[in-house]
């Protein structure tokens, strides 16, 4: 083990750039992951000659074209674009919020009488200063679209009545008065052919670097921290301090993959299900990602689920009491010597993937300059 420089626990995006970066400078590096494969939450799985996102939905997007070169080293990407729509039961939207959404609700058709229907239903709810997330949402959009579009998914991902979470969840809502799909403004977006399992795959080719898979750390965490002269730990930061603070909260989530026996089952990549009785969130039809034209499909619902320990945490609750949480799991961090937290639960934040890549990057400047 003294011959390795590193120890990278996790091989998700933070952990493969991190270890890719360090193997360019001469560093030996020793990349261990819990599950059977690489690639974190970005793995892809061949299925049908789909490429299936394993656990979830990921669009490439970014503003920084520095990123976007940085990715495409390892990847080919096409000119997907995010256009999911809503399915209010049976009825469709498009999202984020705009005009084809406007017009569906309201028959209205220009940006002016979008703005003024949006205004009286805002002044008719009489919400002056937001108390929850029910109330900031309808100061933002108004009754219609928050009843249809925002209260059945959100209190489905969260788990909780929209007036019991906190108004700052929905700080903004996208509202667009124009006939614009895009849900995202990035201007870099895509889907890299061939799935997104080749791009860290790449990342942790060169032969300064081994993998070895199905390796938990906390089998084995003593001896790491004793044998390894540095180590870039990506799992979850209250595990590695034991909880000693507390244990912090995700939401977690299943999915339900099936093949069908058809060539088109829904005709967009991503439905999310607005209402409040149909059990999951959306569903992704992988092969509208790389445009595809197979015989078959592949379908995954996705369910949200409390989490509890033993299961994939997902997302990061950052309310005011989890936070004041990790606040006092960073500052133990800060004063661990020889070990580098990053990734989204190391810094328990819901990072994009061009975020967890600027923020390895950032720490592998800091780490060798």
């Amino acid at each position: 083990m003294k011959a390795y420089d590193y120890l990278v626990v996790g091989a998700g995006l933070f952990g493969s750039v991190f270890a890719y970066e360090a193997a360019k400078r001469g560093k030996r590096i020793k990349v261990i992951d819990k599950r059977n494969h690489i690639a974190g939450n970005i793995y892809t799985e061949n299925i049908e000659g789909v490429n299936v996102h394993k656990y979830g939905a990921h669009i490439f997007h970014t503003n920084d074209k520095e990123i976007w070169n940085y990715v495409n080293q390892f990847a080919e990407f096409n000119r997907y674009t995010n256009s999911p729509i809503a399915n209010y039961k049976g009825e469709i939207y498009n999202l984020p919020f705009n005009m084809n959404t406007f017009n569906k609700l309201w028959g209205v058709v220009t940006p002016d009488e979008a703005k003024a229907k949006i205004e009286e239903q805002k002044a008719a709810a009489g919400i002056d200063k937001p108390k929850n997330l029910e109330e900031q949402a309808i100061s933002l959009v108004g009754t219609d679209i928050y009843e249809k579009l925002v209260k059945g998914y959100t209190e489905k991902q969260w788990g909780r009545k929209a007036t019991e979470l906190p108004a700052f969840i929905i700080k903004r809502l996208p509202v667009r008065f124009t006939y614009d799909n895009n849900y995202f403004n990035d201007k870099y977006q895509g889907i890299p052919i061939g799935g997104y399992t080749q791009i860290v795959e790449k990342m942790l080719e060169n032969p300064l670097i081994d993998v070895e898979l199905e390796k938990d750390f906390f089998e084995s965490k003593d001896e790491y921290l004793r044998e390894f002269p540095r180590i870039v730990y990506t799992g979850m930061i209250d595990q590695f301090f034991d909880y000693q603070f507390g244990t912090l909260e995700y939401r977690s989530l299943e999915f339900e993959t099936t093949i069908l026996e058809q060539e088109n089952y829904q005709g967009n990549a991503v439905v999310n299900y607005t209402d409040a009785e149909t059990p999951y969130t959306r569903i992704i039809e992988h092969k509208h990602f790389e445009f595809g034209h197979q015989e078959k499909t592949v379908i995954t619902k996705e369910y949200p689920k409390t989490w509890s320990k033993g299961d994939e945490p997902y997302y990061p609750v950052n309310d005011k009491k989890n936070n004041e949480i990790f606040n006092k799991y960073l500052e133990l961090a800060r004063k661990t010597p020889n070990v580098l937290f990053g990734g989204r639960l190391g810094m328990y934040k819901y990072y994009d993937m061009h975020q967890v890549i600027g923020a390895a990057l950032a720490a592998v400047k800091k780490e060798f300059n």
